[in-house]
């Protein structure tokens, strides 16, 4: 056993020595991953042959909440159409647009992989209008802002194994909070020197509603940050022209001429231009040119699609189901009524370290954001429900 042990040890060193070779100087190498704890025998990853930043991938792949993806809402909720995308496919979509980038650019593809695959977890059901619900009840119980990046984390380190987190690496976690694909940015250049401390005063700041962008302390996370853009402007297009929601022919010119009008030629593009302008550079960036297109792409999805009315006519019925059901279940923890779900579902077995350091309007929050869209419902009353259209 021991000389098994150490022939997979044996070949560990080689990835190890393999990445130092090949990889380019301002890629993060998997030996540098650091963990807030050593992993060590009870983890069964004393000896573990893995890397650094595959181990967190086989981490959040089998997490409880990497499992709820496919029933979240990307961005079109109560809908029935099987060809609608969904959060699940969106962070697939995100990790093979990040690992192309990243092989051509030399990077560290298993913490591409991670950061991407754990880049979503915290969206609450029903996508950034699920989202902006929640942070409104946050905020009006003191618990700050409500955002999705800073829920991933959170449900990573605090919520799973019942509160004992996964302990993953400092750059994958500052991957996932920092990864903000809705801001704009031309050119991002890597935040050096982070620390868990640094990680934990991020997201007292993003809790606190201070509006300055974080920036990734990893070329790796840059990427996956603009990967997330680049994976979604084409698909969501895609999703309102089958819907109806918009035509081809509607989409702006200027950028159709740079860009293309399909969401292949679009992801083809702009993965190109990001490959070309940031080859050996400190940085990844997309042409002028290409960042212009992009934005003014992203302005038309916002006023045409993301912000268009045929698409947000249930949001205030979703609202009040949002606000009946935090009140309810804050109510069954001060009761405590244990035949409530979120005793049943969530609360029991919980460590105690979570129970001691979270109010119980933070573990709801908590409930809630980790519901499927399908969930929700179930929990709602039914009366008050609204339909779900098939198109």
């Amino acid at each position: 056993m021991k000389k098994y042990r150490d022939d997979l040890e044996t070949l560990r060193s080689l990835l190890n020595q393999r990445e130092a070779d090949e990889l380019s100087p301002g890629a993060v190498k998997s030996s540098e991953g650091v963990r807030k704890y050593p992993l060590n025998k009870k983890d069964h990853l004393k000896d573990d042959y893995r890397q650094n930043f595959s181990i967190d991938v086989d981490r959040i792949l089998h997490s409880l909440a990497y499992t709820r993806y496919f029933d979240k809402t990307q961005v079109f909720y109560l809908i029935k159409n099987d060809h609608i995308t969904h959060r699940m496919l969106h962070v697939q979509l995100v990790s093979k647009v990040a690992r192309t980038i990243g092989r051509f650019l030399k990077l560290n593809e298993d913490l591409i992989e991670a950061i991407a695959i754990g880049h979503d977890i915290g969206h609450a059901p029903f996508g950034h209008d699920g989202e902006k619900i929640l942070s409104e009840l946050c905020s009006q119980h003191n618990i700050g802002q409500f955002h999705h990046s800073v829920q991933s984390v959170q449900f990573l380190e605090k919520v799973e194994r019942k509160g004992k987190g996964w302990n993953l690496c400092l750059q994958t976690l500052d991957g996932i909070l920092c990864h903000d694909g809705e801001i704009h940015n031309r050119i991002l250049t890597p935040v050096s020197g982070k620390n868990f401390g640094d990680i934990e005063n991020e997201i007292k700041e993003k809790k606190s509603g201070n509006t300055a962008g974080l920036v990734p302390m990893s070329l790796e996370g840059c990427v996956v940050r603009l990967s997330d853009t680049v994976s979604y402007i084409g698909r969501d297009i895609e999703d309102a022209i089958r819907l109806n929601i918009i035509r081809r022919s509607e989409l702006p010119s200027q950028s159709v001429s740079v860009l293309g009008d399909t969401n292949g030629s679009i992801v083809y593009c702009l993965v190109t231009d990001i490959i070309v302008n940031s080859h050996e550079k400190p940085y990844i960036s997309f042409s002028p040119e290409v960042s212009g297109a992009l934005k003014l792409m992203k302005e038309f999805n916002y006023e045409r699609i993301y912000n268009n009315p045929k698409i947000k006519k249930d949001f205030n019925a979703i609202r009040e189901l949002f606000f009946r059901m935090f009140d309810r279940l804050l109510a069954d923890i001060r009761t405590q009524n244990l035949l409530s779900p979120i005793f049943k579902n969530f609360i029991d077995g919980m460590a105690d370290e979570y129970l001691q350091n979270h109010q119980p309007e933070e573990i709801v929050r908590d409930f809630i954001a980790g519901m499927t869209d399908r969930y929700f419902l179930s929990q709602s009353p039914e009366k008050l429900r609204p339909s779900i259209r098939v198109i």
